[in-house]
């Protein structure tokens, strides 16, 4: 299981959020997601560590914690949602035929 943390600055860098997280244990893996566009870090990130004993305690001092200007915001991760195969295949998702407005269009 990992620790979600948010409401982290956007100048935060993985060596950062590692420091914070190895006052309470052995910090396994850090991860800051970064916006696709602009490669800027999102504003949240997750901390693995090596046990769940170092995560309570870690969890129990760092949420609502003040660092770097912002109250942190920080608890067990929630598992990812399965998105499974069933997304909206939408105009090109499926072999349907179709997707268009309802109309026909002659040249």
């Amino acid at each position: 299981m990992s620790i979600y943390v948010g409401n982290l600055s956007y100048e935060i860098r993985q060596d950062d959020l590692k420091q914070v997280f190895e006052e309470y244990g052995v910090v396994k893996s850090v991860q800051l997601p970064t916006d696709r566009e602009t490669g800027r870090v999102k504003g949240f990130g997750f901390v693995e560590m090596g046990t769940e004993a170092e995560e309570a305690a870690a969890i129990e001092a760092l949420d609502g914690a003040e660092w770097m200007g912002r109250s942190l915001k920080v608890n067990k991760a929630r598992p990812k949602p399965d998105r499974g195969s069933s997304g909206g295949g939408g105009r090109w998702g499926n072999n349907s035929g179709g997707g268009g407005g309802g109309y026909s269009r002659r040249y």
